[in-house]
């Protein structure tokens, strides 16, 4: 871990970075484009240090703004760039996704906001010729796609991802929906998609009668083809992951004839860990990991449970039970990381597995006609017909009552003490040991305890949480299991914003409950009373009148750029402390951070604490 830690490398950049550092970095991708900007990673080459450059390592995420139509930088370009660097942080919202610990496992720590004439293009671009072709390969199957498969952006979107993993047109709204019929693993590029252009190859290579007849001829062909693949799909960690598991599966059937499926598995997570053991924290990975062993330990005995004699319902319940055992050992950590369960993921796997498969054939024929411009689009409405029928299924299984148990909160403990239940009841049930079942049952029971335990706790809990969400205000008051929200409507409305900042602090505390009068919180003004809280909410430009006997509150909260100074505050009221949120300008908080400093007053900064938390304590 500490070799692979980049911070402990001698050379990383950040040990030399100041504010007014110069440096050279080299774009390693092409730009995506987002809607505020353009995101590319940048490897930084070269830092000033002296009046002299040294060579340095480590890479920055680099933003650029939209102040141009046309983005002029390409994969290889080289430019040079003056300070600027801001450390990559998390919101700080409980509950939030930890952003990041999620860029430290890749190593990268920085990232940059550039403006026009902010950074400068220099002469001599850097790029290698297998990845230019790479990018070259990925842009132009991007290109047909787009050119053969038009209309509905929610369907376009979707065929992109699911046959080359770019995510850039996915429709938000309906990943959730594909996210909730727990079927998303369709539009991430997998082992799923690995199996079917592996079964496409071993196809097409027994029609060669010379390959065929050449098994080590063959398994490289199929690695190639394999692995160029998951190059051109954009080389995430989950088809890296699938790809190097396919390795040693298809090598240890080459060269060991018997050889154990978890001895191929066991040796791609260990080659994987030697090469980034952050790979064991990462969600993908253990998913990947644990749905396979699932698979391969539990498929066969569930589907001897229930003997059918006609052959489509044999391979219905065999396609079943393969979903059923996936399940199995992903379900605890889906909902520790996720905290939701869908219930219609057998009916919508059923129906779409199957119809992603032939979307996915239907594809690589648009590829492959692409010559034609007759047959390249006719493929593409094929393409989109069934593309558009497969939202049509998934969005009718999201609109099933109860389609989606969702809220459910699991501490490590928990989803531990769930996994060794889940363990022993499989072993026991497959090995009919009643000791094993015993054991499973008392440690349900130590998981159910501690689960109560949990409710309790969280009933009784009082607490005021100022969210850090940019460019917005978002108070929750919490009582037990409810809550009363303050703030802008638009968030409401604003799904993304609101399952990313706000459904998770909600979980993650169990009040899921939003009530429009809850007990103990008063207002009055500009005041708000909760229990023994007093709390003052300034939003815009306000003017106190002085007071010899000062208004003595426990939170003054200064929202969306009021124009007032703390000291024109402090003339009326003794806040016990000031909480800046994230709706304020940041040059704004800087000043008001000076005057609190001279006044000696205490400060809280949402932007860079994250969110501002207090438990109440009644008298």
């Amino acid at each position: 871990m500490h070799e692979k830690d980049l911070r402990n490398d001698p050379n990383w950049f950040g040990n030399f970075y100041s504010d007014s550092s110069t440096m050279v970095l080299r774009l390693l991708e092409p730009a995506v484009e987002k809607p505020r900007s353009f995101k590319v990673e940048g490897a930084v080459e070269k830092i000033e240090i002296g009046g002299k450059f040294r060579k340095v390592s480590g890479n920055v995420l680099l933003y650029f703004s939209k102040e141009r139509s046309i983005f002029p930088l390409k994969y290889g370009d080289r430019i040079m760039i003056r300070g600027g660097l801001q450390q990559i942080r998390n919101s700080g919202n409980p509950g939030g996704f930890d952003y990041e610990q999620y860029m430290s496992f890749q190593q990268t720590f920085h990232r940059s906001f550039l403006k026009q004439g902010q950074y400068w293009l220099l002469k001599n671009r850097k790029e290698n010729a297998f990845f230019r072709f790479i990018f070259f390969a990925r842009q132009k199957i991007i290109d047909i796609l787009k050119q053969n498969i038009k209309g509905d952006k929610k369907v376009t979107g979707i065929t992109e991802a699911l046959l080359i993993g770019y995510k850039e047109d996915l429709d938000k709204d309906t990943v959730q929906a594909y996210s909730n019929t727990g079927v998303v693993h369709i539009i991430a590029i997998s082992g799923m998609h690995l199996g079917l252009i592996y079964v496409v190859l071993v196809w097409l290579l027994s029609r060669f009668p010379y390959v065929k007849k050449i098994p080590f001829l063959r398994m490289l062909l199929i690695l190639s083809g394999l692995w160029i693949f998951s190059l051109i799909t954009g080389s995430s960690a989950s088809v890296i992951r699938s790809a190097v598991m396919f390795t040693c599966i298809i090598t240890g059937k080459i060269f060991f004839k018997q050889a154990s499926i978890y001895n191929s598995l066991a040796t791609s997570s260990f080659l994987l860990l030697c090469f980034d053991p952050w790979l064991l924290w990462d969600v993908g990975f253990q998913l990947s990991y644990l749905a396979v062993i699932g698979i391969v330990w539990l498929q066969r005995p569930i589907f001897n449970l229930w003997y059918i004699r006609n052959k489509y319902g044999q391979k219905i319940w065999e396609l079943s039970a393969i979903c059923i055992a996936a399940q199995v050992l992903t379900l605890p950590i889906c909902i520790y990381y996720f905290h939701q369960v869908p219930t219609t993921f057998l009916l919508s796997n059923l129906i779409c597995v199957p119809l992603s498969t032939v979307i996915l054939f239907a594809e690589i024929g648009v590829l492959i006609f692409s010559f034609s411009n007759y047959l390249s689009a006719l493929a593409g409405k094929f393409t989109y017909v069934l593309t558009w029928l497969m939202n049509l299924v998934i969005n009718a299984c999201n609109n099933i009552p109860f389609a989606l148990i969702n809220g459910i909160c699991l501490s490590a403990t928990s989803t531990a003490l769930l996994y060794v239940s889940t363990l022993l009841l499989c072993s026991g049930f497959l090995h009919r040991n009643k000791r094993l079942l015993k054991y499973a049952m008392i440690s349900l029971l130590i998981f159910a305890c501690l689960w109560s335990y949990d409710q309790i706790i969280s009933l009784q809990q009082k607490k005021i949480v100022i969210y850090n969400i940019s460019k917005h205000t978002a108070v929750d008051f919490v009582v037990g299991n409810n809550f009363f929200y303050y703030g802008e409507t638009d968030i409401k409305k604003d799904k993304p914003v609101e399952n990313f900042h706000l459904s998770p602090a909600r979980i993650s505390l169990r009040a899921l409950n939003e009530s429009k009068n809850i007990v103990g919180l008063k207002k009055a003004g500009r005041l708000w009373q909760f229990y023994t809280k007093m709390i003052m909410i300034i939003d815009t430009a306000t003017t106190l009148e002085p007071l010899k006997n000062k208004i003595r509150i426990d939170i003054l909260l200064l929202s969306h750029d009021p124009k007032i100074s703390i000291n024109d505050i402090t003339i009326a009221v003794s806040p016990a402390v000031i909480v800046f949120d994230g709706s304020n300008s940041l040059w704004k908080i800087g000043q008001w951070k000076k005057e609190c400093e001279q006044l000696h007053l205490r400060c809280y900064s949402t932007d860079e604490q994250g969110a501002y938390i207090i438990d109440v304590a009644l008298k």
